[in-house]
């Protein structure tokens, strides 16, 4: 029996533990796909997560099927969750916060899975510059 093949793939992004039918309607109408089973799957695999927005990619098959492949939540989130509040309106004038070192390796080895590389102190350069946009500085 060959593989079944790709129709459609979508990546959402979603609050953990009860995504919105309504926007689930919006990217996944056309393709056939029951949504009430994606919500169920989504809800169920994020549940651990709550209070996250959990970006996931769905693959629905020809037989109208779907594979669904969770990721790490945004970096900016993560950010702003080890920050206790927001980003700056206008970086690189206000300043936002600060995080410790201590912080900034716990969000790179969070968003490790995700990123371009294997290395924590790479992934901790990637997550300050990311930092640096939302006007957040690093403390030693």
């Amino acid at each position: 029996m060959p593989p079944k093949k790709q129709t459609f793939r979508v990546t959402i992004e979603m609050p953990a533990g009860d995504a919105p039918m309504m926007d689930l309607g919006k990217m996944l109408g056309q393709s056939g796909v029951n949504l009430v089973e994606v919500k169920r799957a989504y809800d169920t695999a994020t549940a651990g997560q709550r209070g996250d927005t959990v970006p996931a990619v769905i693959t629905v098959l020809e037989d109208r099927t779907f594979e669904l492949r969770l990721k790490t939540p945004p970096t900016s989130s993560l950010i702003r969750k080890a920050l206790g509040g927001k980003g700056s309106s206008t970086p690189g004038h206000n300043g936002a916060g600060s995080l410790t070192r201590d912080q900034l390796r716990a969000v790179a080895e969070r968003k490790l899975p995700d990123l371009n590389t294997t290395d924590v102190d790479a992934a901790m350069r990637i997550v300050a510059g990311t930092a640096r946009s939302m006007g957040v500085s690093i403390t030693e």
